[in-house]
Parts: structure tokens; sequence; C-alpha cells
């Protein structure tokens, strides 16, 4: 096969981490952005979707589509309702003051991870995707009578990885109307402006912070649910994900969620890709130099805005 066909491939690839990426960062600009807090346990939020997601799947009976259905569903919801408990029960009684949040955090994430050990085991298990028709992709070359179109051996994708892309687009689409067309959304971005203006005005600001805290959980949690049917559910993979996470949100600018959904689709395809050709710990390596760079050329990030 020649390169091109290689390079689509490595493209497709890093367009599913790209897709899954986009979603958990957005949950951690969303919580940085509005509560200004450092959520350290939100790989293990990951983490505890993908177990969920396990559970749920392997107890619901029937096709395979059902249990992912209920999974898909039932797993966003028990991590939010987690974070937020924690966020009421932790976070709110530390008054939300930086420094406190990231050590309590911390506290949560062995929390979440020696308790999923104890109860989950320290096994891999996978969750069957509810479709996953192989597909073969077509590449164009050139030849004497010109374009002509072949499936080379080998280039092909599953049906279940275009619908992971596809499903990611949605839900950040929508994350994007919930903040910019509901009244929630317009409560979250006055408390994000002027925390004590919006306490004068009346608006519940503890309980948007509730609200925030659990969405953000949620969307890594999907992102989770997404993904176990490619990868498995594990106690321990919660590390990459948030550490590409904070990648993604210090590159895009910290709070910034357009910028987070660009910088993780770039970091996504680019990690695709270098995985691909030559290693993964060669994609982290650049990754993290890039953030280097952008903490020493630009600390506030690529789309952020300096503080006044």
């Amino acid at each position: 096969m020649e390169l091109g066909p290689y390079l689509l491939l490595a493209t497709l690839e890093g367009a599913v981490t790209a897709a899954v990426l986009a979603l958990t960062a957005s949950g951690l600009a969303l919580v940085f952005g509005v509560m200004r807090v450092v959520n350290v346990a939100h790989g293990e939020f990951f983490m505890l979707g993908a177990v969920i997601a396990w559970w749920v799947a392997s107890h619901v009976g029937g096709a395979p589509a059902w249990g992912f259905a209920a999974a898909l569903v039932l797993s966003p919801l028990i991590v939010g309702g987690i974070a937020a408990a924690a966020d009421m029960t932790v976070l709110k009684r530390l008054e939300y003051d930086p420094e406190r949040t990231i050590v309590a955090t911390i506290g949560l994430l062995y929390i979440l991870q020696q308790a999923t050990l104890m109860t989950y085991g320290p096994d891999a298990r996978p969750v069957e995707p509810p479709f996953n028709t192989r597909l073969a992709l077509p590449w164009v070359e050139w030849t004497d009578g010109g374009l002509a179109l072949y499936w080379p051996w080998g280039l092909s994708t599953t049906s279940y990885k275009l619908a992971v892309i596809g499903a990611a687009v949605v839900v950040l689409l929508g994350i994007w109307a919930l903040l910019t067309r509901t009244r929630i959304g317009l409560l979250m971005r006055a408390t994000q402006l002027d925390r004590d203006m919006a306490l004068a005005f009346g608006i519940p600001v503890e309980r948007v912070y509730a609200l925030v805290f659990g969405l953000g959980a949620g969307l890594a949690a999907l992102a989770a649910v997404l993904i176990v049917p490619i990868q498995q559910a594990h106690y321990l993979m919660g590390g990459d994900p948030l550490l590409l996470s904070f990648i993604v949100v210090i590159i895009g600018g910290l709070g910034s969620l357009p910028g987070t959904i660009l910088a993780a689709v770039f970091i996504g395809l680019t990690d695709g890709i270098i995985s691909v050709f030559f290693s993964p710990t060669l994609a982290k390596i650049l990754a993290t130099l890039l953030v280097a760079a952008v903490l020493v050329f630009r600390p506030q990030g690529l789309f952020g805005t300096r503080a006044a």
C-alpha cells in the first residue's frame, strides 16, 4: 500500500481519538471555566464511566445494542450524580479555594480508583459494540487514463468508529446550544463572569456549580462509554485521558470551550498519525513539548485571554 492510504487510515484513527478527547477535555474546560476548579479526578470519572458501562451492558439481556444503549444513558447520569454529590459534600465546604480543591480532587482520584479496584477487580473487560461492520475505504490514484478509484487491500474502518466521531460532533453541538441558547447556559455564563454579582442577582451559584461539576464528569463518562467497545474498561485507564485533557485545555486556553475543541482535534489527529507511523510515546513527548512552548510564549493559551 502506498503512503497516501496509510495516511488516510491513520487520520481516521486520529479522528476517533480526537472525538473522544474533545468530549473529555470539554468537561474539564467547562468545570475550570465556570468554577475555576482544576479537577484532578477528571480522569477517574472517565474510568468510572467505562466500568459502569461494562457493568450495565453485562447485566442487560438481549442484543448487545440494548446493553450499550442502556450504558450510554445510565453511565453519564450515574457518574454525573456522583460528581455533583462530591461537589456539594467536599468542594462546597472548601469554598472552592483553588489550592485546597486540587488536594481534594487528588484525594477523590485515589478514592474512586481504589474503590473501583476493590469492587471491579484488576482485570480489563470489553464491552461489545452495538454494531461493528467492516467498511472498505476507497482511494484515488493517477493512471494513464486519468483518475481511477480503487479499494486497496487492508484500507478499511468500522461503522462503529465512524459513529463515535458523529456522536461526539452531535454532543458537542448540544453543549454549545446549552451554553448559548438556554436559561441554564445563561446562568452558567453569568456565574463564570462574576460570581459575586450573580449571587447579588439571586442566582443559586452553588447549585450551578454542582450542575457544572456533574456535567463535566458526565461528559468524561460519555466519552468513556463511546471508546470502551474499542478499548477495554480498566481501573487504571484514567491516566492518559487526564493527561491529554490537561494538554488540550492548556493549549486551547483555560476555560475556552472553542479553543479546547480545536486543540483536541489537533492533538487527537497528530497523536493518531504519529502513533501509527512512529510510536505512541513519541506522540506524547511532542504534545508535552507543545504545551511547554505554549506556556512560554503564550501562557493564556492559543484562544485564551490575558487576565486584566
